[in-house]
């Protein structure tokens, strides 16, 4: 099989529900998200999306496509154990399987994890302190934060159930020594929760850069951003700009929902 075929499977739109092929379109546009702005770690991340039923079946990248390549039909079906469900020629990343199966596994709000290795977010990951209240943006992290201490390539069955009570009920985490990863309940909101967290660690990043004396936000104003952040987005969360993202890709990278 050559690689044009590996890359552009047969269309599974009709094999599968139309909620699960839903979650597959709009997974795989915020795969190319990712690639889009800049996201990607080559073939080393990864997003998923858990399909609704009690197996906690769940849907991520395909290992060794590039982001900018996953499609809808591409994307592939996992159960707990790692299993493929899919017909594809693809395996799947361990680690991503190990972080996405944990999360799924516990947390049923949790339609969608993504994680990212970006320099800024690696960077602030590495810093002491992580995450700062010196940005707008750093605030709406901030209100739902966690933290996972970097114990090697995340391999090891163990590493689940500490990765869970970590994370605990937030909605954002930051790996130490390692990235980026945030959760929701849909594809949209994680997509804008990523955006918000990435955008915060870069702010922090050239900030400290600055060799200034920096302004922290007061603590007081972290617990009235939750209700500020619901007028901003008028109760849409991520709806609100996933139609315009979705413009945005069709114009420089389309295919997605192939």
């Amino acid at each position: 099989m050559n690689s044009m075929t590996q890359q552009n499977p047969a269309s599974r739109q009709g094999q599968v529900s139309e909620q699960e092929w839903q979650l597959r379109v709009d997974l795989a546009a915020a795969y190319r998200l990712i690639a889009l702005y800049g996201w990607d770690d080559l073939i080393f991340t990864h997003l998923s999306a858990r399909i609704p039923g009690d197996e906690h079946h769940f849907l991520i990248n395909p290992y060794g496509m590039m982001f900018e390549e996953i499609t809808a039909s591409s994307l592939v079906r996992v159960d707990q154990h790692g299993n493929k469900l899919d017909d594809s020629d693809f395996d799947i990343n361990p680690a991503g399987f190990t972080i996405h199966s944990a999360i799924h596994a516990v947390r049923e709000d949790a339609v969608c994890v993504m994680h990212t290795h970006t320099t800024a977010g690696v960077a602030v990951s590495a810093q002491q302190e992580g995450l700062l209240p010196l940005s707008q943006q750093s605030l709406f992290p901030l209100a739902s934060l966690a933290y996972h201490d970097y114990e090697g390539v995340a391999l090891r069955e163990d590493e689940k159930a500490r990765l869970q009570a970590d994370l605990g009920e937030a909605n954002f985490m930051i790996l130490r020594n390692h990235g980026l990863l945030t959760v929701g309940s849909t594809i949209a909101d994680t997509f804008l929760s990523m955006f918000i967290l990435q955008r915060a660690c870069e702010i922090q990043l050239q900030a400290l850069s600055g060799n200034r004396p920096l302004t922290p936000i007061p603590e007081g104003i972290v617990s009235t951003i939750k209700q500020q952040a619901a007028q901003v987005t008028k109760g849409m969360g991520g709806n609100l700009a996933w139609p315009g993202l979705l413009r945005k890709l069709d114009r420089h990278n389309p295919g997605y929902a192939d």
